[in-house]
Parts: structure tokens; C-alpha cells; sequence
């Protein structure tokens, strides 16, 4: 049985074909992996790992961005009741600036996957790239979260979660509004960040960060470790 029943003609939802060719195949557990969070200024880049139940049905799933932020609470609620595994991980603002963006949305999809122990996915389906080294099967497809149902779920898992963790910041770091913006470089942030300078919860490697940082000038050891 789906969920969010009565949908409208026309809404996206991501079916899971490719789950299914691999169930009949005799894997289990296929788990769809995505992360959020590459583009902002502040906060935390987010992945989660998700294993569906073989059979499942998903109505109104499909990539976090497209959906409505209700419609987001309302499916990641579900996706956590009906999931075989669900497994976050999470790189800070810091750890960014240390790896480079790259790597850290590499990072933060690898501890997802850690994150669903003792569970163990027979098979990764991944946003847009692979992991490198992994230790289990994986194929990664472009824009996989319109339409690979377990990656859309990833999404929509890692979206409301960071989105979460940017209105703990906000009540950390109000002059931000973190809250609102969700750490992107809104005309307003970029604002608030030339007239407090950046927070501990930005990524002092970014460019727009340091030219808006007061004086376009961030301290040396800032600049070394973003190089």
C-alpha cells in the first residue's frame, strides 16, 4: 500500500525499477544514497542511506527540492516508519573547509552507509557518483533522486534533517537566519555575514565567504587550511 493517497496527475514520483531488477536477482537489500547540503554557505553537508523493503510502494516520492517542505516532513515520517535501514552522516562546517566540498559530500555518503550497521546493503544506487574504495556493488546515475525511488528517499531523509540542524544554528547564530535561508548565499546572508563576519557555523573556505568576510580578508591560518 502507497502512501499519500489521491495524488495529482502529473506529481512527481520516483518508482523503484531499479529496486525491483534487483530483488529479482536475489538482493535484498538495496540501499539508495544521496546528499545534501553542497551549495551553502553554512552548515553541515548531510547524506542518509536508505534500504527499503522489497515490494515497497512510495507514492508522491521523488527529489527533495521539487517538494513542498510539509510534503518533505510528511514523507521523510514515512519513509523512517517503513524502512528496512535508515543511516545519516554528517561532515561539519570545519571538516568541509579541512577536505574541500568534494570530498566531504564522499565523506558524508560512506558514514551513511556506516550508519545503517549492523545492516549491510547488497547493492548502493547513488546520486551522481560513486563512491571510491567501496566495499560493496554501487552504480551512481545522474539526477537518481527524480527517479530511483530509494535515492529520491535519501533525499528527502537528508533534506529534512539538515534542515533541522540549520534551525538549531539559527537559534545559536541569529543574525544569520540560518532558519529562513538554510545557509545558501541569499542577498540577506551575504549581508548579515559583511556585518558580523562569518560564524563558526560557515565554510571559511568558500570564496563568497571570504569576500564577504569584513575587509574580504579571513585570518592566514583559515586561508592555509582552505588551499
Amino acid at each position: 500500500m502507497g502512501i499519500l493517497k489521491g495524488k495529482k496527475v502529473g506529481r512527481p514520483t520516483a518508482g523503484p525499477h531499479l529496486e525491483r531488477l534487483l530483488w529479482r536477482v536475489g538482493i535484498r537489500a538495496v540501499a539508495g544514497v544521496d546528499e545534501v547540503g553542497m551549495g551553502p554557505l553554512a552548515g553541515p553537508v548531510v547524506a542518509a542511506a536508505v534500504v527499503l523493503p522489497p515490494g515497497v510502494e512510495l507514492d508522491g516520492v521523488a527529489d527533495s527540492k521539487v517538494l513542498r517542505a510539509e510534503v518533505r516532513e510528511r514523507l521523510a515520517a514515512e519513509i523512517r516508519r517503513r524502512a528496512v535501514g535508515v543511516g545519516l552522516g554528517v561532515v561539519e562546517p570545519e571538516e568541509i573547509d579541512r577536505l574541500n566540498i568534494y570530498r566531504a559530500g564522499l565523506c558524508a555518503m560512506r558514514r551513511a552507509l556506516e550508519a545503517l550497521a549492523p545492516l549491510v546493503p547488497g547493492f548502493v544506487l547513488l546520486d551522481g557518483r560513486e563512491i571510491p574504495d567501496l566495499e560493496i556493488p554501487q552504480s551512481a546515475y545522474p539526477k537518481g533522486d527524480a527517479f530511483v525511488c530509494s535515492i529520491a528517499a535519501a533525499s528527502i531523509v537528508a533534506k529534512v534533517y539538515r534542515d533541522a540542524l540549520m534551525r538549531e544554528l539559527d537559534t545559536h547564530y541569529p543574525a544569520y537566519g540560518f532558519g529562513r535561508h538554510m545557509g545558501y548565499a541569499t542577498r540577506t546572508h551575504l549581508a548579515a555575514i559583511r556585518q558580523h563576519g562569518p560564524s563558526p557555523a560557515h565554510r571559511l573556505s568558500f570564496a563568497p565567504v571570504r569576500a564577504a568576510a569584513p575587509g574580504g580578508q579571513l585570518p592566514l591560518a583559515v586561508l592555509a587550511s582552505a588551499d
